[in-house]
């Protein structure tokens, strides 16, 4: 070769090496100095021979081939064995070899090296411009995600983005609801509808992130899956298959289980933040509700205590809730009578209000229809029975009080005895008898007579006095009630109820208490 030829091949091996000019230069020169047809330069690539550059006929030349190709490829072809690659051509004489000092293949196998690093480079640059790329898609539908509150538009939001991130045909998201991982969402095919978290095959899968077992995508050819974690607490499943290509569907490439990875985590943050929402909406909606049967129930207390001369009335309500099962009131009745009435519902908060309001609104009715005494708790009961649920009942104890004489009527259905402090220091029961409201049908109630002297005191209360519990978990009990009502036996009512609730203070000692509190306090002046 002329000084001006090595000038030029050094010139290109410097500046271009591994391009197509230098390749092919140094081609068309091996094809002119062996009068060769066309010639081609192949670099090895995991065990396939790829064409990078050719000259001249390139037919006569194959793009590709495996090593170990069968003899019939290559058949009529010369061939030089390069460091990373070889080299083909169609010799001008069959059998010809090449000459020892020819710096030809020395050059081109440069060539070669050159143009494997520079794909090496393109490579590392396309991996980083896919990364940027991932990352800018993970943003955005992560924002996208993260803007939704509402769990079903989120639900239907994640599994339409991870399919679009991953360019799958199909997708499936299930959530975990106690042992089991429910479908909640598919996209493109049915899914099974629900599978036990311990189940073998799922198991493994959550365990050690292999391949997701079928029957989370029936019919998917490929199956990609992740769960969903947040704060490493398992929540769901994200699975998407038949990945997008040109033949139709192919499998998943290395990168794809990392990018859903990430975007399940944020899809996992997503979730969280959207049933924290929820439940602050539920959590407000029964605020709401709350506060509405609290004013119902407010409503329905006395505001005050009547005023009967030569009697003193006091009357006291205190839920464990918002709102509770206790009720209580003091009422005019005919003839210059005043009815009085504790009752207690089973259970608490809302249900309980509800059926002191049935309560409330039933006992009116009847009492234009019926004097106190047995028959009104009769047709009390049948109402209880009949407008609430199974297994609801309320006690109650029910008296009608004659100023003038002192006279008490009442009658008791399951209610605690009331106390009655005669003045001499003793303490009446006032006997229980009868059944709980709404608890048996056709039950039968007993009136009871008795006079209140003057000095006398009555207290009718609900359980959540008497069991009351202290700190080692004792009930206050009715001696103590007694106790207290004979220590304050000169007292005002209003006087007499505060040191009854003082009392049970203490003795609970701040314990908080699972029972609704309600003290009625009668006294007859004299």
């Amino acid at each position: 070769m002329t000084p001006e030829v090595w000038q030029e091949l050094l010139a290109l091996l410097q500046d271009e090496a591994g391009d197509r000019p230098a390749m092919e230069r140094l081609l068309e020169l091996w094809r002119a100095t062996r009068g060769a047809a066309a010639a081609a330069l192949y670099l090895e690539r995991q065990g396939v021979f790829e064409q990078q550059a050719t000259v001249d006929d390139a037919d006569l030349l194959p793009e590709c081939f495996e090593a170990g190709a069968p003899g019939r490829v290559l058949s009529g072809l010369g061939s030089l064995a390069l460091p990373g690659g070889c080299l083909l051509w169609t010799p001008a004489e069959p059998g010809a070899s090449v000459p020892v000092d020819d710096p030809l293949p020395v050059l081109l196998a440069a060539a070669l090296k050159s143009c494997r690093l520079r794909l090496v480079l393109k490579e590392q640059q396309f991996q980083v411009n896919y990364r940027v790329v991932e990352l800018e898609n993970l943003y955005d539908v992560g924002l996208a995600v993260a803007g939704t509150l509402d769990l079903n538009r989120l639900s239907e939001e994640i599994l339409l983005r991870a399919a679009a991130l991953l360019d799958a045909r199909r997708g499936a998201l299930y959530i975990l609801d106690d042992q089991h991982y429910l479908l909640d969402r598919t996209f493109g095919g049915e899914a099974g509808p629900w599978f036990a978290a311990g189940e073998p095959g799922l198991a493994d899968f959550l365990e050690g992130g292999g391949e997701p077992p079928a029957g989370l995508l029936p019919g998917a050819v490929h199956l990609l899956g992740v769960p969903i974690l947040f704060e490493n607490s398992p929540r769901g499943l994200l699975v998407v298959g038949d990945k997008e290509s040109r033949r139709g569907v192919g499998p998943f490439l290395p990168g794809d289980r990392r990018t859903l990875g990430l975007f399940a985590n944020q899809a996992a943050i997503a979730l969280e933040n959207a049933r924290l929402h929820l439940r602050a909406l539920e959590q407000e909606r029964l605020e709401r509700e709350m506060n509405l049967a609290a004013e119902i129930q407010r409503q329905i207390l006395p505001k005050g205590a009547p005023s009967l001369p030569g009697y003193q009335l006091a009357g006291w309500n205190r839920p464990a809730r918002e709102v509770g099962g206790d009720y209580y009131d003091m009422f005019p009745l005919p003839a210059e009578r005043l009815g009085l009435v504790v009752g207690d519902v089973s259970g608490k908060g809302i249900p309980a209000a509800l059926m002191v309001s049935t309560l409330h609104s039933a006992l009116r009715l009847l009492l234009d229809q019926t004097g106190i005494g047995p028959p009104l708790l009769e047709k009390l009961n049948r109402h209880i029975l009949e407008s609430t649920m199974p297994n609801k009942f309320i006690t109650m104890f029910l008296a009608e009080l004659d100023p003038a004489t002192g006279r008490l009527l009442y009658a008791n259905a399951g209610h605690n005895p009331a106390l009655l402090l005669r003045g001499d220091g003793r303490v009446e029961e006032l006997g229980s008898g009868g059944v709980p409201l709404g608890l048996l049908p056709g039950s039968r109630y007993q009136a009871r007579e008795l006079t209140i002297e003057p000095g006398d005191l009555l207290c009718v209360y609900s359980d959540g006095i008497t069991e009351a519990e202290a700190m080692d978990d004792e009930e206050y009990g009715t001696e103590r009630l007694g106790s207290v009502l004979r220590e304050h036996q000169g007292d005002p009512a209003a006087a007499v109820l505060a040191a009854i609730c003082a009392a049970v203070e203490g003795f609970s000692r701040g314990r908080p208490q699972g029972d609704d509190q309600t003290l009625l306090v009668v006294r007859r002046e004299g």
